[in-house]
């Protein structure tokens, strides 16, 4: 069983978000121990990149402190092993497809399986070029994680069916973001994905209270928290640590009450 698997093995999943190196990369690593501590059950870490498409404000000004910071991807593989040496936990990089194209599908892979990164999510990897990258990484132990939108429609079946990892539903269109209500009928797509796959399937995308937490685990094996997390660190900076404790906790409590 692989770590990944392991995250949905126990129970509803938690999976919380950091831009690594925001504000620094000894910050992000205290903030990801800090998410372990609270019970997160994975860990995304976004490489820093200069035109994040998927993301909303919160995280586009998170990418842009971290690379003011001095963050590149070779440093977030430093960080991963040195986080590898504290804990198991499952880790995938968000990323976008030009950084890890540039780098080399192979050697990008390669150093993710020595650092310890078990997934990739590319959210501008359309599923018609997959292929061109997934072999490559799967022989290196690492899965690219599949995304399924409101507008996949007829495709959610063959997505779902060609998964690796987990399945990571979004939730609503748009940029990432934390939003007061989630209104795709996210029933109907989660029962085609279970129709075609036995991968978990968690939920992205708005995702910030406790009650939000607890209803997306209900109805999934998982949700997935992102800017409510990077917008604790815009707020407290180098002292966020305890405060993302905290909210992690609260978070997790609420998806096992699911």
């Amino acid at each position: 069983m692989s770590r990944i698997e392991k995250a949905f093995d126990h129970g509803k999943a938690f999976i919380g978000f950091v831009t690594g190196g925001d504000p620094t990369l000894e910050k992000s690593e205290e903030f990801i121990m800090e998410m372990v501590r609270g019970g997160a059950d994975l860990i995304e870490i976004g490489i820093p990149f200069s035109d994040p498409i998927a993301e909303g404000p919160v995280i586009q000004d998170a990418n842009i402190r971290a690379l003011a910071n001095g963050a590149t991807t070779d440093k977030l593989f430093d960080m991963v092993a040195s986080i590898r040496k504290k804990t198991d936990i499952p880790i995938v990089f968000l990323t976008y497809l030009n950084p890890v194209f540039k780098y080399g599908y192979e050697t990008f892979s390669q150093k993710c399986q020595e650092a310890g990164v078990d997934g990739l999510i590319l959210p501008d990897l359309p599923f018609e070029e997959k292929q061109e990258l997934a072999p490559i990484a799967k022989a290196y132990d690492v899965d690219v994680i599949s995304l399924i939108a409101p507008t996949s429609k007829d495709r959610i079946t063959k997505i779902a069916a060609d998964a690796a990892g987990f399945i990571y539903v979004v939730s609503s269109m748009g940029v990432t973001g934390v939003r007061s209500e989630i209104q795709t009928d996210l029933d109907s797509i989660l029962k085609l994905i279970r129709e075609a796959s036995d991968r978990p399937a968690a939920i992205g995308f708005g995702i910030s209270t406790p009650k939000q937490a607890k209803e997306m685990a209900g109805i999934a094996d998982g949700a997935i928290v992102g800017s409510a997390i990077v917008k604790i660190v815009e707020k407290y900076g180098d002292a966020a640590g305890p405060h993302i404790y905290e909210y992690v906790k609260s978070m997790k409590d609420a998806v096992m009450e699911a």
